[in-house]
């Protein structure tokens, strides 16, 4: 079962990070890290058995008296996904010891994104669509709590609040999406949906199906015209940004798209608003990207452009567009996570994320230099 351990073991460190806190101190955040290190190395070592393409399924039994099972899978796509979620939580644990030290709030902050880390890998691990909702639903709620960790401030509440709606919405979408999907198909599994296209594809109710689930996927990906909450968002700690905004929360709805794509891709209703859709958001984020003075809104207009791209990269559907897609999420995870940090280290030091008030931190910050540098 070790799947479902891997979900697990944040979950459980979840509900003690609090006590962990008090009884570790500083040592907190490193302790914590080994959990999920050791995930991605298990992660790791099923992925040779793996790569002939057929999954690993794993099934535990919920409520036996009903029929109702747990069921996770893992393929190449959750390898990739599961791995940026536990190595890139990780080094996010880390970093937020020291830039949240001292705050009274730091075992419920560790609490709240171990949860979305739980809640992140069973999105990726699922096998059930409706499963894959309901940690899809957990990763909106605890993104929320995540979001106003500094809840004395006025914006913060709003920002997380706003989040929540706009995410929560989506999430209502691409319910009722994967319900027609599921019906369609005669199975809720998503190996009997990916064996199912040619009936999914030829069914009536393809089209409202389609865009039930591109909504859910859009509003979560911060597509145009639902792209204002990502940035809204920056009133996060700086370790929230890296983790849920730049490197695994925005790439879920990128994710449902890729793995759903072989049953629901490739039509020209798929082709044309896909792509469309991703390109416009490039665009249009990229330009305002260039207004911006506030380094974390600077990145997250970009996150915002990076994510446009990965998803006119699917909409176009090809072999190599989707490979191009797998690598861009990649590296893009690595190299903004490491440059949302970088923004929290400067701002932490200089007290500002203004670009006009900042210059010749260099010579002052050689190491925060020498990453962003490497970013």
């Amino acid at each position: 079962m070790p799947l479902t351990i891997i979900i697990a073991v944040p979950l459980l460190l979840a509900a003690t990070a609090p006590l962990l806190r008090r009884v570790l101190g500083n040592a907190t955040g490193p302790v914590l890290s080994v959990a999920p290190l050791a995930s991605a190395a298990v992660l790791l070592s099923l992925a040779g058995g793996i790569a002939n393409g057929a999954p690993l399924l794993e099934t535990v039994d919920w409520v036996p008296s009903l029929g109702i099972a747990l069921a996770f899978r893992l393929d190449g796509l959750g390898v990739l996904f599961a791995l940026l979620i536990t190595v890139i939580g990780a080094v996010v644990l880390v970093y937020a010891q020291g830039y949240l030290h001292g705050d009274p709030r730091l075992g419920r902050f560790y609490a709240f994104l171990l949860l979305f880390m739980a809640a992140m890998l069973g999105v990726v691990l699922a096998e059930n669509i409706l499963t894959l909702f309901v940690f899809w639903e957990l990763t909106s709620i605890s993104s929320y709590l995540l979001i106003g960790h500094y809840h004395e401030k006025e914006e913060a509440r709003k920002s997380a609040l706003q989040a929540l709606l706009i995410t929560g919405a989506g999430g209502l979408a691409l319910l009722a999406g994967l319900i027609l999907l599921g019906d369609t198909a005669g199975s809720y599994t998503l190996s009997s949906i990916l064996e199912s296209r040619e009936t999914i594809v030829a069914s009536d109710l393809y089209l409202p199906m389609l865009l039930l689930i591109l909504l859910g996927a859009f509003t979560k990906s911060a597509q145009v015209p639902f792209q204002f909450w990502l940035p809204g968002a920056m009133a996060a700690p700086a370790p929230v940004s890296a983790y849920l905004h730049s490197a695994t929360m925005v790439k879920a709805g990128v994710f449902v798209l890729a793995r759903l794509s072989p049953a629901i891709g490739g039509t020209e209703f798929w082709h044309y608003i896909v792509t469309s859709t991703g390109a416009v958001t490039m665009i249009v984020a990229a330009a305002v990207a260039y207004s911006q003075t506030d380094l974390k809104r600077l990145l997250a207009y970009s996150t915002v452009s990076a994510l446009g791209t990965l998803v006119l990269l699917l909409g176009i559907g090809t072999d190599l567009a989707a490979k191009a897609a797998m690598v861009f999420l990649l590296v893009h995870s690595l190299y903004k996570g490491a440059l949302f940090m970088v923004a929290g280290s400067i701002d932490h030091e200089a007290g500002t994320r203004d670009v006009r008030a900042l210059g010749g931190l260099r010579r002052v910050m050689p190491i925060t230099a020498t990453a962003a540098a490497l970013a």
